[in-house]
């Protein structure tokens, strides 16, 4: 009988730590597996708006609906080993946003919802986006809470209020432990000679703090509450099996590097990206040697019915291969034939044809002739 009440007690205990999770558990359904090639994934945090009509100082904030402003973006590139980079864009990143012209970076999401965000960033850097997540202002604090405070060093006092955000600041120079709250100031501080970039960098040693925290195995309890908090306060497109995927790599251990956007400031109070130095940033930690879609892909209408290059070209882009063109050739080919290195990945996209040893169209790494075999749709 003792058994058994400590056997129950023993499971209800499991089962309060383990609740949290469940909303998330139950819409993504997945276990963790090892993906077949990096998640790369758009994390922005979204700010609050507040009711201007509403009769009482300071406003309240109204239902989050992440159409905000992004004051946070990272980019975060998963591989199935746990190598994971991320980088740090800077909110006043002057990009170009897809739809609207230039502007900072952080106004795409109210000009277009997290779509217009994803294409500001994949403009920006060239690395394709696969799922995005908004968080709400009340993420950071609610998970950080969730994994009781993390300690980590204050380079220098901070003190700030902004009544009509809610926003009181008020940190000390040292090591400390940061509660949900304390964190959230640390997080959105920038009143100093940096501003934002500061803020990147304080962004960084957060998440540096934060990883080392929950990578100890007497932390990982507080997992499910940390999972649960995120999932309450976020808007994603994640599939599930994305989801198993981040998972997976997780569990490999992740080995995380952080990186910034390279640039200077500009006018306006813009960040002007270096775009050659961030080429290089993305091209020795961004690019994966074994994905195809880095690729450039050339395809020629042999003999397929008209428009099919084009429909092969728009159906790869939405795949997300970068680099695909529409090219010339001779006629005649009645079977699809596909000619250069990762021939075979590159066929599974393509859905119809096959391998074969041929003179690719110069300058592209891959070349895809269409033949009579081609589906009319």
């Amino acid at each position: 009988m003792r058994r058994r009440v400590i056997l129950l007690v023993v499971l209800a205990g499991v089962v309060a730590v383990a609740a949290p999770a469940f909303p998330f558990l139950a819409r993504y359904g997945t276990v963790p597996h090892k993906a077949d090639g990096p998640v790369t994934l758009l994390l922005a945090g979204v700010t609050p708006k507040y009711d201007e009509s509403a009769p009482v100082w300071p406003w309240p904030a109204r239902p989050e609906d992440y159409s905000g402003l992004t004051d946070t973006i990272l980019l975060a590139q998963l591989r199935p080993d746990g190598t994971t980079n991320m980088l740090s864009i800077p909110r006043d990143t002057w990009v170009n946003v897809p739809g609207n012209g230039w502007g900072k970076i952080n106004g795409s999401n109210p000009h277009g919802g997290p779509e217009t965000l994803v294409g500001a960033v994949q403009n920006l850097t060239g690395v394709k986006v696969d799922a995005y997540a908004l968080l709400s202002l009340n993420a950071m604090r609610a998970m950080t809470q969730a994994a009781g405070g993390v300690t980590l060093d204050v380079a220098q006092d901070m003190k700030y209020d902004d009544n009509a955000g809610k926003l009181h600041i008020d940190l000390k120079a040292g090591r400390q432990h940061l509660s949900g709250e304390q964190a959230e100031g640390y997080l959105r501080f920038r009143k100093d000679n940096l501003g934002d970039i500061g803020r990147v960098a304080r962004q960084q040693n957060f998440l540096g703090a934060l990883l080392n925290k929950i990578k100890s195995p007497l932390n990982w309890w507080r997992m499910p509450g940390m999972v649960g908090a995120v999932d309450r306060n976020m808007k994603s497109n994640l599939t599930r099996a994305q989801v198993a995927g981040i998972l997976g790599a997780a569990l490999s251990g992740p080995k995380v590097a952080m990186h910034t956007v390279p640039g200077n400031f500009g006018g306006g109070g813009t960040w002007v990206a270096d775009r050659a130095a961030l080429a290089t940033v993305v091209e020795n930690n961004f690019t994966d040697p074994n994905d195809p879609r880095r690729l450039s892909i050339a395809v020629i209408n042999t003999a397929a019915p008209s428009g099919s290059a084009r429909r092969l070209q728009e159906k790869l882009e939405g795949l997300g291969y970068l680099r695909v063109s529409v090219a010339n050739g001779p006629q005649g080919n009645a079977t699809t034939t596909i000619t250069g290195p990762q021939a075979g990945r590159i066929l599974q996209d393509v859905g119809h044809g096959q391998v074969v040893q041929a003179q690719g169209v110069p300058g592209a790494d891959v070349t895809v002739r269409l033949g009579s075999d081609t589906p009319a749709n």
